[in-house]
C-alpha cells in the first residue's frame, strides 16, 4: 500500500516536532547557572559544546534528508514507498534523536551539579586536580580536559575522552563519576587519581604494552599459568591503581582500603568476569606497589592491618591456595610494572615520568612540617603534590580527618578560584581569610593556613 495522503501528513507533522524540541536544546552557557569559580575550564566547555553542535547539525541534516525524500515519494505517483516503510526510516530517525538527547542528558548531569553550593566549586577544584594528575614530565601525549561531578555508591567511574559516545561521535572530555560520600578528605584523591590513571593508560596504550609481557609469564615465567592469567585479566585496573600509587603515595592505598572493606564474603570473592583483583589481593599488591615506589615501613603495617582485618582463616582450602600464590607472585608483578618502559614513553619508565622520587614519605613529611611554617607554599604547590602530603600526614597520625576537610575544602576552593581568576594571591587572601560568619577555623588549620 502507498504511503497516502495521511500517514505522509502524520510523518511530516512528526518530523517538524524533532526539529522543534531539537531547536529547544540550548547551550549549557545559556541555561546553567553557576559562580563563576564552579564554572568548567573553557577548553571543557568548548569541546563539549562543540560536540553538541555538531550532533545537532547532524540531526538537522537527517530530519531534511527524511522530509526531502517523504515529499518526493508523495509527489511519485509511480511510487512504491508504502507507509511502512515511511514509518520505518522515521523510527530510526526518532532513536538517532533520542541517542543524541542521550549525550545531552550525560553532560547536563555533570554540569548541573556547578550550581549547587560549595560543592560547584569544589568540583571545579577537583578538574585542576585530575589535569595534575593527568600530567608526566615530558609531552608524551595531548591531554584531554577532565570534568568530575558527585554520584551515589562507593565506587567511582570514567567515561574516557575519546571513546565512543551513546549518540555517535567521540567524547571530547573525560567524565570521571567520583562517590559523594567521600567528599571532601584525602581518600577523594585514591578514587579520582585512579580514574585518571585510567585515561592516562589509554593515551600511552600501557595496557596494550603489558600484556605481551604477561603472556609471556605465562609460558615461560615463575609460577601458575592460571596466577599470570588472572593478573593479565586485572592489568587495566592494576595500573589505574600504580598510577594513583605514584601520584598521592601512600593516600592512594588508605583510599583504597576504604572502597574495599567490604564484608568477607565479597572481599574473597574471585570473579572472572570482574576487571578488577580480588578485594584481598587488590590492597596488598597495592602495599607491594608502594613500597616498590617509597620504601618505607608504613607499608608492612598498612598490610598487616589489612590482613588483621580479613585474615585467611576461613578461606576454602582450593581458593585460599590460588591466593597464597597469587600473592607469591606479587614481586615479579610489581617489578615487570616499576621497569616497564612502553614505547609511548621512549625510554622511560612511569616512576621516571611521574617523578615519584619527588614524592618519598620522608619528603612528604618535610612538606608538611614546612607548610606548617610557610602556609602559602602549600597554595602555589602542584594538587596532587598536596594530596600525598596531607595523605601522609593522615598515615602518621599528624593530622585528623577534621583538620584534613577543613584544609582541602579550603585548597579545592582555592584551586577553583585560581583557575578562574589566574591570580594566586588574590586566591589565597580569600581562601585564608574567609571564613564563613560564626564558625572559626580548627586548631590546627590556624597554623596552616592563616599567616
Amino acid at each position: 500500500m502507498a504511503i497516502g495522503a495521511y500517514a505522509g501528513w502524520m510523518l511530516g507533522q512528526e518530523a517538524r516536532s524533532l526539529l522543534t524540541r531539537l531547536g529547544r536544546l540550548e547551550p549549557f552557557v545559556l541555561i546553567e547557572p553557576m559562580v563563576q569559580a564552579a564554572a568548567l575550564m573553557p577548553s571543557a566547555q568548548s569541546a563539549i559544546e562543540s560536540q553538541l553542535v555538531q550532533g545537532r547539525r547532524e540531526l538537522r541534516r537527517l530530519v531534511a534528508q527524511f522530509q526531502h525524500w517523504l515529499r518526493s515519494e508523495l509527489a511519485d505517483r509511480n511510487s512504491t514507498a508504502t507507509a511502512a516503510e515511511a514509518q520505518r526510516r522515521f523510527t530510526f530517525l526518532r532513536l538517532k534523536f533520542n541517542a543524541a538527547l542521550t549525550q545531552f542528558d550525560l553532560f547536563n548531569e555533570v554540569i548541573t551539579q556547578r550550581s549547587e553550593h560549595q560543592t560547584g566549586v569544589w568540583l571545579s577544584g577537583l578538574d585542576i586536580v585530575s589535569a595534575d594528575a593527568l600530567a608526566l614530565s615530558g609531552p608524551y601525549f595531548q591531554a584531554p580536559p577532565v570534568i568530575c561531578y558527585l554520584d551515589r555508591g562507593p565506587g567511582a567511574a570514567i567515561r574516557r575522552a575519546r571513546t565512543r559516545l551513546p549518540g555517535g561521535g567521540d567524547n571530547p572530555v573525560a567524565i570521571i563519576r567520583l562517590p559523594r560520600e567521600r567528599m571532601v578528605g584525602s581518600g577523594i584523591a585514591s578514587s579520582l587519581v585512579h580514574e585518571v590513571g585510567h585515561q592516562g593508560a589509554a593515551l600511552l596504550d600501557l595496557v596494550a604494552s603489558l600484556r605481551p609481557v604477561l603472556q609471556a609469564m605465562q609460558h615461560g615465567g615463575s609460577g601458575e599459568v592460571r596466577v599470570w592469567q588472572l593478573w593479565e585479566r586485572w592489568i587495566a585496573e592494576i595500573v589505574a591503581d600504580f598510577w594513583s600509587l605514584a601520584r598521592v603515595g601512600v593516600a592512594a592505598t588508605l583510599g583504597l582500603i576504604g572502597v574495599v572493606s567490604l564484608p568477607r564474603v565479597f572481599v574473597f570473592r574471585l570473579n572472572a568476569d570482574d576487571p578488577h583483583p580480588v578485594p584481598w589481593l587488590r590492597v596488598k599488591l597495592s602495599c607491594a606497589m608502594g613500597r616498590a615506589l617509597y620504601p618505607h615501613a608504613q607499608w608492612t603495617r598498612i598490610e598487616q592491618l589489612w590482613q588483621a582485618y580479613y585474615p585467611l582463616a576461613g578461606v576454602p582450602a582450593g581458593q585460599r591456595q590460588l591466593l597464597l600464590q597469587l600473592q607469591a607472585s606479587m614481586p615479579a608483578l610489581v617489578g615487570l610494572l616499576v621497569q616497564h618502559r612502553p614505547p609511548a614513553l621512549r625510554g622511560r619508565s612511569l616512576p621516571e615520568v611521574m617523578e615519584v622520587r619527588l614524592r618519598q614519605p620522608a619528603l612528604l613529611a618535610r612538606l608538611f612540617r614546612h607548610w606548617g611554617l610557610v602556609p602559602r607554599q602549600m597554595y602555589q604547590a602542584a594538587p596532587t603534590l598536596v594530596f600525598a602530603v596531607l595523605g601522609q600526614a593522615r598515615a602518621s597520625g599528624s593530622l585528623g580527618p577534621e583538620d584534613e576537610s577543613e584544609l582541602l575544602g579550603r585548597l579545592l576552593t582555592h584551586w577553583a578560584l585560581r583557575s578562574t581568576l589566574d591570580t594566586s594571591e588574590l586566591c589565597s587572601d580569600v581562601v585564608q581569610h574567609g571564613y564563613r560568619p560564626g564558625r572559626a577555623p580548627p586548631r590546627f588549620a590556624s597554623r596552616l593556613i592563616i599567616h
